[in-house]
């Protein structure tokens, strides 16, 4: 990953976050970011000396030093809330308290807010909390999705986000000029190869991830993640809450980042992502997280982004046939409709136990459907 391509402070930061956490391979940390081992040793020798600090030409100092007066310490209050609009009293509060500001209960920021007319019954409403069910580590599960559009006076953006379901961790977002599968597989690519792959990724049943009106068949897409060796899993038509932690995501990001606000082009719409991007990881207190940084949870995945892609193999009881046009199956002469994205691959079936006639049908590690002969 070039470290041209976006802010340094902010990759040296991000670098440093991962590389500190309990187990983290830092050499493969250091290829992964594009970076000599010798480099990320630098930083870290830096950093351990002299904080954030350490990481930048100029000192980077805090708004105010621990002991000032109270007037000071609301304005600092109200400088934060300037800076991000969508905060609330706890984000304000913990981020206070991590720039070692003097410690304010969080109701006393909400008060300072309120008393200063920057409180509305809007912002309370958009503020309460979705409770998600947490997968327990980092990389188990990540969530994908489209921001719907942006419009631009050079045409649409289409921002791409990805999400940790452990940390809230954000991966990527992206300014994209379509959605189409081939974008999405460009972007990942670089995701893949900077933080690794995730046992599982959710997306919804819409193009390019599946096909909303015919339930179990794969795109293009799918199929290239599945074979990479990760499990891919889609939110209940119609129920886009079932991705959940990115829709409160996009809730934070229309909140922080897009109201309001108009783009030239995609450069610069990709800019203010990539600065919200890392006041969201490493900065914005997360109350899910009880008030931690997504950064101060996520660890790297361990699985590489694989230079080919692995062979496809089945076990010696699989029944092995090859998918023909339109993604159709021929099987003991009847014909099962599949996805015309696996033309040409084979798949495998397996008899159901117990039940004469019917089999599972698998691409890989990934069930496509059953199939019962005595009905077709």
């Amino acid at each position: 990953m070039p470290w041209s391509t976006r802010d340094t402070m902010s990759l040296r930061e991000e670098f440093i976050t991962l590389a500190s956490q309990e187990g983290a391979n830092r050499r493969e940390l250091c290829r992964r970011f594009g970076i000599s081992p010798q480099t990320g040793y630098k930083w870290l020798a830096r950093f351990a000396q002299n904080g954030l600090s350490g990481l930048a030409d100029a000192s980077r100092r805090p708004l105010h030093s621990p002991g000032t007066t109270q007037e000071p310490l609301q304005q600092a209050v109200l400088a934060l809330r300037r800076e991000h609009p969508a905060w609330g009293g706890r984000k304000i509060a913990r981020r206070l308290q991590d720039l070692g500001q003097s410690s304010l209960a969080s109701s006393t920021v909400h008060s300072i807010l309120r008393r200063h007319g920057l409180i509305t019954a809007q912002a309370s409403a958009d503020a309460q909390p979705w409770q998600r069910f947490e997968h327990e580590h980092p990389n188990a599960m990540w969530q994908i999705d489209f921001k719907g559009y942006v419009d631009t006076a050079g045409g649409r953006c289409h921002p791409l986000t990805l999400l940790d379901d452990h940390s809230r961790f954000n991966m990527a977002i992206r300014a994209c000029a379509r959605q189409e599968g081939a974008t999405v597989r460009e972007q990942l690519i670089e995701v893949f190869q900077t933080y690794g792959l995730p046992v599982r990724i959710n997306a919804d049943n819409g193009a390019p991830w599946g096909s909303p009106r015919e339930p179990g068949q794969i795109s293009t897409l799918a199929l290239w993640l599945i074979r990479l060796g990760i499990r891919v899993s889609f939110s209940r038509p119609y129920h886009p809450q079932t991705n959940g932690k990115e829709e409160r995501f996009h809730r934070s990001l229309k909140a922080e980042v897009l109201n309001g606000r108009s783009f030239t082009d995609l450069a610069q719409a990709q800019a203010a992502f990539d600065r919200w991007r890392h006041v969201y990881n490493h900065q914005r207190p997360h109350q899910a997280l009880g008030m931690q940084t997504p950064a101060s949870r996520y660890r790297m995945s361990e699985r590489s982004y694989p230079q080919s892609l692995p062979q496809i193999e089945y076990g010696p009881e699989d029944t092995v046939v090859v998918v023909k046009a339109l993604g159709e199956m021929r099987f003991q002469g009847k014909r099962y409709k599949l996805s015309s994205a696996l033309r040409g691959m084979p798949v495998a079936l397996r008899p159901i136990h117990g039940e004469d006639g019917r089999y599972k049908v698998y691409f890989m590690h990934h069930k496509l459907c059953e199939i019962n002969l005595r009905q077709h």
